[in-house]
């Protein structure tokens, strides 16, 4: 498989409120994936500045070994994408913006073309927190995809360094594959019958994937695969809403065509609204 573990994380930090919590939560994430951790501020270094970045820093209770901090400037996203580059970082840790008085979260301007041009795997959080909030259940895309392996193999990595309980692989089925007219019992009954082999088929291809993962990254995690017959991208982000999944993992983004300017891919579902927090996993195949 060509995923690979994250030694290298990044966040790009804003002297906001959620400052305080952004910074334990990363350095908390940096220690569980036993990564260095990298600290990029685009804009003004100030003595005040680094004084409380530095302060907030010391305060972590569990943080990354290695922690580099670095103050650039340029325009945010051609920077944060070059500086990811240079740097070879794995990962990218994202913050998610909370609309006032309204319990759903969406992505800036900013954060969301990151999510797009990224050159490696992105994590959208949306409740950084001083004290930990456990990451219990993970659900994690099953599509027939070339990309989906390592997206597999990806999220039992990530569940076994968060401690995870249960990690359900999702097979969004459309119900176009049916394709049969409903006008009488004989029909149902075929259209029941057809459903159930895709259902079979499915269950099948994803487990064949689970075996394909180390012994080791698949202890003391329980594991379970759900078939959801609708369209792709809306059915797998009301499924992690509905189960109150913690962190929701998706293949990365196809590349951009001309098609896909009026057909809207899986990804931009989930992004339109954020059910929970999401790892979009970026392979070696599609850098």
């Amino acid at each position: 498989m060509a995923f690979k573990p994250f030694k290298t994380i990044l966040f790009g930090f804003a002297f906001s409120p959620s400052l305080k919590a952004n910074v334990f939560e990363v350095n908390r994430l940096a220690a569980y994936f036993n990564s260095s951790l990298i600290f990029v501020h685009v804009g003004e270094k100030t003595e005040k500045k680094e004084n409380t970045f530095q302060k907030l820093n010391k305060e972590c209770p569990l943080k990354a070994e290695k922690v580099k901090i670095h103050w650039v400037q340029g325009e945010p996203v051609r920077t944060l994408i070059k500086v990811c580059k240079e740097f070879r970082v794995d990962l990218l840790l994202l913050g998610a913006l909370k609309r006032e008085k309204i319990v759903t979260f969406y992505l800036g301007s900013i954060a969301r073309k990151l999510t797009r041009k990224a050159p490696c795997s992105v994590l959208l959080m949306l409740n950084p927190s001083v004290e930990r909030h456990p990451c219990k259940h993970i659900v994690v895309n099953g599509f027939d995809s070339p990309q989906t392996e390592d997206t597999v193999e990806a999220s039992f990595y990530v569940g076994k360094a968060l401690k995870s309980q249960k990690i359900t692989l999702v097979e969004e089925i459309s119900e176009s594959r049916i394709a049969v007219s409903i006008d009488d019992d004989k029909s149902l009954k075929k259209a029941t019958l057809k459903k159930e082999k895709i259902n079979i088929e499915e269950k099948t291809r994803v487990s064949d994937l689970i075996k394909k993962i180390p012994v080791k990254q698949l202890e003391s995690i329980k594991w379970a695969t759900q078939s959801i017959f609708g369209r792709r991208g809306y059915s797998i982000g009301h499924y992690a809403r509905v189960v109150r999944a913690d962190l929701l993992v998706m293949n990365a983004q196809e590349e951009s065509t001309f098609l896909n300017r009026f057909f809207p891919k899986d990804l931009e579902h989930i992004l339109a609204e954020l059910p929970t927090d999401v790892l979009i996993i970026q392979t070696e195949s599609n850098e």
